[in-house]
């Protein structure tokens, strides 16, 4: 039952992402379209279920909004994960350009595809189409509800270019530390995750405290999926994710594998503080981090943080199609290869 609801929520999201982008399918902006729907994993070559990406933003925040049971219908909530998916996508297409990132789900990048210019200008397309979606929550919910989602639409956004920077600012320096990389993740991916939850428990009408829940639920998870990519942003297998291993290494990266390398003071900390490395050297880098404990301490962090979420979570004491549709996401989450 549980992956029945899953599905219908998908094919959902699906439709409505489609509905908010065809507005573009028009002659004179008819190659914006297209460059839309590549990065979307619609059209281009390649184009497959694994190029669409998984969806997780949409999907938890109709999830959430079907969680306080059968009085609120969440197909109102529909709009609302599509903006969420339409700012994910919006600053993917802004971080490819920004970390030089050649792929993206085993595809050439927007930006490889059709140049850096174009590229931004359809990043900023994805970001006026999200809120554009998150404006039509108007139509099926309250006003003062869709003025408090929009709000919360906006902060995220805004705390989505903090990390930005902060992730892009860290990289051309040598003091970041682990309180400086929690700050970043909490900005740069546990925002978005921590929103989704938050407003989909808004639109079904939960109380203050219930919301507040939720929101921290949202975070924890989101710092256990960002330490997570850390972990297959190192070890990953590249088919599985779309994305070469050598670029964190090689672009210097502060996941937290390395910051935590960095701190341990051993061969790995020696060789990345001489700066320079080679994609030769990778391999061997990646394996140091291994015999130095980085890679253990990344999955206990991935442990701690997926505990705590689960612990805000078991407040709600969700249960039936539901429950089980929301704990399987989160082990989907944690678990996966890519």
């Amino acid at each position: 039952m549980a992956d029945t609801l899953i599905q219908n929520m998908m094919t959902a999201i699906e439709g409505e992402l489609q509905s908010q982008i065809n507005s573009l399918n028009d002659k004179p902006t008819l190659q914006l379209y297209e460059m839309l729907t590549y990065h979307m994993g619609w059209s281009g070559d390649n184009a497959n279920e694994s190029s669409k990406g998984k969806r997780i933003r949409p999907l938890l925040l109709i999830l959430c909004s079907a969680s306080r049971g059968p009085d609120y219908d969440w197909h109102k909530a529909i709009q609302g994960g599509a903006a969420v998916e339409l700012i994910h996508n919006f600053s993917l297409i802004h971080d490819d350009i920004e970390d030089r990132s050649d792929k993206r789900r085993n595809r050439p990048t927007v930006w490889r595809k059709w140049g850096i210019p174009q590229a931004i200008n359809a990043g900023d397309a994805l970001y006026a189409l999200s809120n554009l979606a998150a404006s039509d929550l108007i139509f099926n919910n309250p006003k003062d509800v869709v003025i408090k989602t929009s709000r919360i639409f906006h902060n995220t956004c805004l705390d989505l270019t903090r990390g930005q920077y902060m992730d892009m600012f860290f990289e051309k320096i040598d003091t970041q530390t682990l309180d400086d990389y929690w700050r970043m993740v909490a900005y740069k991916t546990s925002a978005l995750i921590s929103a989704c939850a938050e407003i989909g428990s808004i639109l079904a009408g939960s109380d203050v405290n219930e919301q507040e829940v939720y929101r921290q639920f949202g975070h924890y998870l989101g710092l256990a999926f960002q330490i997570k990519d850390d972990i297959l942003g190192i070890w990953g297998n590249e088919t599985k994710t779309g994305k070469s291993t050598l670029n964190d290494l090689y672009t210097r990266k502060k996941t937290l594998p390395v910051i935590f390398g960095i701190q341990n003071g051993g061969a790995f900390a020696k060789r990345w503080n001489q700066g320079n490395i080679t994609p030769e050297e990778i391999p061997d880098m990646a394996n140091e981090l291994i015999k130095e404990g980085g890679l253990l301490y990344a999955e206990e962090s991935v442990d701690k943080m997926s505990d705590m979420a689960v612990k805000f979570l078991n407040i709600m004491s969700l249960s039936g199609e539901v429950g089980d549709s929301m704990f399987e996401l989160i082990e989907q989450l944690l678990k996966r290869e890519a």
